[in-house]
């Protein structure tokens, strides 16, 4: 337990159970909002007369903002606090959210900004309330929330359409600003009482932990680099699957039900992954049987896509694993608590930023081609780096800040507590 965690005053159990129902919200909150668009992307094309470019930056969009500001989150939550931040990043979702109806391209795209800022916030400041608020239930909360997010998302996917079809567009994209208002009145009070509390708000701010910058150790570009391409595959597949599976003879509602049940089934195994691989030493196997998933789902869109719900399931495995298996390594490269917090910030800010050029490319390819199949081939070859950073981000080993001697002294610069849980692992 670190100094600053030790200087955090405890919260009463009515605030706990406060903050926790405030954390389902903002879960809730960090997907649906994205994935709510690309089945319905058919129609917002033509109701604002996009170009095939425009809306290949439509789905690049938020996930570039997930990189952009998140490296914004943590200083933002520690000038403002972090309830307050939090509960500005809501306000941006549902801002962004209610702008994005209005019968503009510009609106449209400056509400989508507006979105993926919010929630790229969000993404940052979860871990950071967890720590806080409920150190004893980090494995099990920070398990919640990622179901919570991957569940949302997949209903926000698996009803576009229909709510389109029966309530048209603006409906089917408004009717998120719901549950992300109802958040921001959970979060007020908590900010409220946040600005008001004696002592400011530092719980992500470490207080000591070793100096030096991550930049310079490739390991940490390693893990960056499996977490960026990880993301890339997803949000590839989530902005596109549905325009790829109508294209191959699916309807549209059944193409937007399949980007529904892929992310479906990534719903357990953001429980069962992060729990295997943190019984092994060595990860290298799970990287490899997520690279032989992804080859079989792609190629088989490739070559039978007949077989739709095949690859679809398929891909679900693949995508629903990537992730959590990246997001675990981003603590087991790390000896410290401080070294995993700025790890993480490294790996979603560099992450997520490749990511973002993932639904881009792909898109214009398409555009350029007339065609899918370009594009399916390009997904292909990268996951030939996506295995590769994988297999060297997996195997045994910590990420080192530049300045410090040898692996070792990392444990001469925690204080005696940190070093006896540091050395008992």
């Amino acid at each position: 337990m670190t100094s600053s965690a030790r200087r955090t005053p405890a919260v009463s159990r009515a605030t706990a159970l406060w903050t926790l129902a405030g954390l389902i919200l903002l879960t809730v909150n960090l997907r649906a909002a994205i994935t709510g668009v690309s089945p319905i992307l058919g129609d917002l094309k033509e109701k604002f007369a996009l170009t095939g470019f425009e809306v290949s930056v439509l789905t690049t969009l938020p996930v570039l903002c997930l990189g952009i500001f998140a490296s914004a989150a943590p200083v933002l939550g520690r000038r403002l606090g972090t309830e307050t931040a939090i509960t500005a990043a809501l306000t941006m979702i549902t801002v962004g959210i209610v702008l994005r109806i209005v019968p503009s391209p510009l609106a449209l795209f400056a509400g989508t900004v507006l979105a993926g800022a919010g929630i790229a916030m969000g993404n940052v400041l979860t871990p950071a309330v967890i720590k806080r608020v409920f150190p004893r239930r980090v494995g099990s909360l920070t398990g919640l929330s990622m179901m919570l997010m991957a569940a949302s998302g997949a209903i926000a996917a698996g009803l576009a359409v229909p709510l389109d079809d029966s309530a048209g567009w603006r409906v089917a994209l408004a009717v998120w600003a719901v549950p992300s208002l109802v958040a921001v009145l959970v979060w007020g009070p908590l900010a409220l009482r946040g600005r008001r509390s004696a002592e400011p708000d530092r719980a992500e701010a470490p207080a000591g932990g070793p100096q030096g910058t991550l930049l310079r150790s490739p390991l940490a570009w390693y893990v960056a680099t499996f977490m960026g391409m990880a993301s890339l595959m997803f949000y590839v597949l989530m902005s596109w699957l549905p325009e790829i599976m109508q294209d191959s003879g699916f309807a549209p509602a059944e193409a937007g039900m399949m980007v529904s049940v892929m992310m479906l089934i990534g719903i357990p195994l953001g429980y069962l992954v992060p729990v295997f691989a943190a019984r092994l030493r060595d990860q290298r196997l799970m990287v490899v049987a997520v690279g032989a998933s992804m080859v079989a789902g792609i190629g088989g869109m490739l070559f039978a896509p007949a077989l739709g719900w095949v690859w679809v399931s398929v891909l679900g495995l693949a995508t629903g694993s990537a992730f959590p298996l990246a997001y675990t390594l981003l603590n087991l490269r790390s000896l410290t608590p401080a070294v995993a917090a700025r790890l993480s910030g490294m790996a979603q800010t560099a992450g997520y930023l490749l990511a973002g050029f993932g639904p881009l490319a792909v898109g214009t390819l398409h555009s350029l081609t007339g065609g899918w199949d370009v594009s399916l081939w390009l997904l292909l070859v990268l996951v030939v780096p996506e295995i590769v950073f994988g297999l060297l981000a997996a195997r045994p080993g910590h990420v080192r800040p530049s300045g410090d001697h040898e692996e070792g002294s990392l444990e001469r610069l925690l204080e005696p507590e940190e070093a006896v849980a540091v050395t008992s692992r």
